[in-house]
């Protein structure tokens, strides 16, 4: 798969999971969509980040999740969200980074 196809893949994907989320009461924002590899670089070194992140290939869109127009910023409720909807989730992954809570779909080959 071409990364032009895997682009096209991830960006279907990331309609599925908008149009999921306002029609199942959650908001979301986005937090970050692209990132340039020196700022890939910058966050790892800070500690924020991984220098090789998916957001360099534009395969990687940070959200910020909102339950009844509260941002919510703790894991716990990320996880019990994301973990009581898994038949939808199935593609769907949670990483947790030091400074905020992500969600992010792979795309696989």
């Amino acid at each position: 798969m071409t990364l032009s196809e895997k682009q096209q893949q991830f960006t279907r994907m990331i309609g599925t999971l908008i149009v999921w989320a306002e029609s199942n009461g959650y908001g979301l924002t986005f937090g970050e969509a692209y990132r340039t590899p020196e700022q890939a670089r910058l966050n790892a070194q800070s500690g924020k980040g991984i220098a090789n992140s998916l957001h360099t290939q534009r395969l990687a869109v940070d959200f910020n999740l909102f339950i009844n127009g509260q941002y919510q910023a703790d894991s716990a409720v990320y996880l019990a969200q994301w973990e009581r909807t898994r038949n939808f989730t199935t593609f769907v992954y949670i990483r947790k980074w030091s400074f905020a809570d992500r969600l992010f779909l792979p795309v696989q080959n």
